[in-house]
């Protein structure tokens, strides 16, 4: 059992973990603009 949450469970969860992330920075940007100071 523990084989497979270290060997299969684990990097999967990982990658959507980070994935998920990323979509959602993504999302943010396309919504709200790239982030950075604000125009004067």
């Amino acid at each position: 059992m523990f084989l497979v949450l270290a060997v299969v469970i684990w990097p999967i969860l990982s990658v959507a973990i980070v994935g998920g992330y990323g979509f959602l920075v993504w999302m943010s940007q396309l919504i709200m603009g790239p982030p950075g100071p604000p125009p004067v």
